[in-house]
Parts: structure tokens; C-alpha cells; sequence
């Protein structure tokens, strides 16, 4: 089990909610008492106090507040407690003690479902010459992990999300299976609190939006040694550049070679991340000559 972060004290009173809030959520998981009286109710008014104030202190220390999301999603929530738990990890639950149906991940099964409906729609009415197969797999590219990646770090999305120390520690905040998660977990959100018309207005401008470069940046790798390899009839290499930070959260750097010319560059958290972004510049970069 992760060691808990300690309530931070200081005098204003909202402070001391907070801490009072550990303190009795704590009891209560120690010693259950049926007759105590605490409701379902009241155990969430306890729990959300929790969660708003770690995003309070999240916010003040790295300036992303659920209201700044709110302006970079275009949406603004009635009930703003979905879209704190939207972006809340289990290691944060886990870490606080909070009831584990309050991380993002029941919010993340609706959304899936409701982006799956919505790209399958968005898909049907713009390629009707396309058969069940390839309409399938178009969709399972749009909204594959790596897609919906891409889209989430278009909002910053992985600033907002709400971690467990551990899984902040060994890079969580950046990796391509969490972001995608709150991704959707957003879209989630924005259903329950306002319907499909948002929610769907959310996945259009922020999914099914620029799909020409975003396919591209998907499919580099493979597109680009087609490109060199079966047209321009040349030789490339991937060369490492650079190598930085600790061993759990290293930072990549990679450059793409066609013959002896550099095409393009690219970072990430892994060579393989790392390369396909030289291969997404560097396809930018031939596409500006004409080469696609």
C-alpha cells in the first residue's frame, strides 16, 4: 500500500475542512459504525471536500484549475464535481482513502461507449462508399490509445489529472494509457452533466477535428518507410540523439535520416514515442516539398 500524503494545515478555515475531512473518512474506515448515522450523502459531501481541496493546492501550485479546463474543454459543468472525478486517478483514491468509485474509471467506460457511437455516426454519414470492414478499421485508428493521446495533449490534459505520489513519480502524468483514459472519461463527464449535443460537440472539435494530419502523425512511422523506401527509392535510419532524466521518467531524443540528411527530430518518454514524432516532422517536411 502507497504511504498517504499528510493533510497540509495552515489557519484559514477552509484548511482545517480539509483536515477534518481526512480525519473523519479515516474513522469511519477504521471504525464502521452502522449507527453512527453518516449517509451515503454525507460520505460524498466528505469525499468532494477532499478532492477539491488537492486540487485546490494542485492548482495554486501548477495553475490548472477545474475552471481553467473548463475554458479549454468549452464546456461549463453544472455539477464541476464529474469533472473533478473525470480526472481522478485510482492512486489518488487509493492514496486518500477515498471510496475507489470516485476515480475516473466508471466515467471512462460511459465515454468510451459515447465516442464509439459518435465517431461510428461521424464515419457513416461522411464515407459512404466505405464497406463494414473499413469502416471499422478507420474508427478502431480514430480512437485507438495513441489517437486519443495525441488529442489529449492538444488540451494539456495530463496537467489536470489528480495522481497518487507513486504513479506521479514514475511519469503517469505523460503516459499514453492514463491521458487517453481521462480522455474519455471526460467525455463521460460531459454526457451525464449535459447530454449527447455536448458531448458530442466535445468529440468533434477535439477528436474528429484535423483527422488529415492527425492520420498521419498516427500511421508516421509505417507511412514515412513507404514513402522513402517504395517511391523515393532511398535508405533512412533512426539515430538517438539524446538520453536525459531519471530512469523512471526518461526523456528521448531522436533524429530521421534519409541517406546522410536529417528530416526530422522528435522527443518522448520512450525511443519508440520518440520516433514517431521525427517521423511525423519529417513527413511534414517532405509533404511541404511535394514528395506526398
Amino acid at each position: 500500500m502507497r504511504k498517504r500524503c499528510p493533510a497540509i494545515w495552515s489557519f484559514d478555515k477552509g484548511s482545517l475542512l480539509c483536515g477534518c475531512s481526512f480525519a473523519l473518512i479515516d474513522s469511519r474506515e477504521r471504525n464502521p459504525d452502522p449507527a453512527a448515522g453518516l449517509g451515503t450523502e454525507m460520505e460524498d459531501q466528505y469525499t468532494m471536500e477532499v478532492i477539491h481541496s488537492m486540487e485546490t493546492q494542485n492548482s495554486i501550485h501548477k495553475n490548472h484549475s477545474m475552471e481553467i479546463l473548463e475554458e479549454r474543454i468549452g464546456y461549463k459543468f453544472t455539477d464541476q464535481a464529474l469533472l473533478k472525478q473525470a480526472v481522478t486517478h485510482s492512486s489518488f483514491t487509493n492514496e486518500q482513502r477515498i471510496r475507489r468509485a470516485k476515480n475516473y474509471e466508471r466515467l471512462e467506460f460511459l465515454g468510451d461507449a459515447v465516442l464509439e457511437l459518435v465517431s461510428s455516426e461521424f464515419l457513416f454519414q461522411r464515407n459512404s462508399h466505405m464497406s463494414e470492414g473499413e469502416l471499422t478499421k478507420t474508427r478502431a485508428s480514430m480512437v485507438c490509445e495513441p489517437s486519443l493521446a495525441f488529442c489529449a495533449r492538444d488540451l494539456e490534459l495530463g496537467q489536470f489529472i489528480l495522481l497518487g505520489k507513486g504513479e506521479e513519480g514514475t511519469g503517469g502524468r505523460t503516459r499514453d494509457s492514463i491521458i487517453s483514459d481521462v480522455m474519455e472519461a471526460v467525455i463521460g463527464a460531459i454526457y451525464l452533466d449535459g447530454g449527447m449535443e455536448p458531448a458530442k460537440a466535445f468529440i468533434y472539435r477535439f477528436v474528429l477535428s484535423d483527422l488529415e494530419d492527425k492520420q498521419l502523425f498516427y500511421d508516421s512511422k509505417s507511412t514515412l518507410q513507404e514513402l522513402i523506401q517504395g517511391k523515393l527509392k532511398k535508405s533512412f535510419h533512426y539515430e538517438l540523439l539524446s538520453e536525459s532524466g531519471p530512469e523512471h521518467n526518461k526523456v528521448f531524443r531522436v533524429a530521421v535520416y534519409m541517406e546522410e540528411k536529417l528530416l526530422g527530430t522528435g522527443e518522448g518518454r520512450t525511443k519508440k514515442m520518440a520516433e514517431q514524432q521525427a517521423a511525423y516532422q519529417a513527413l511534414l517536411r517532405l509533404r511541404g516539398k511535394g514528395c506526398i
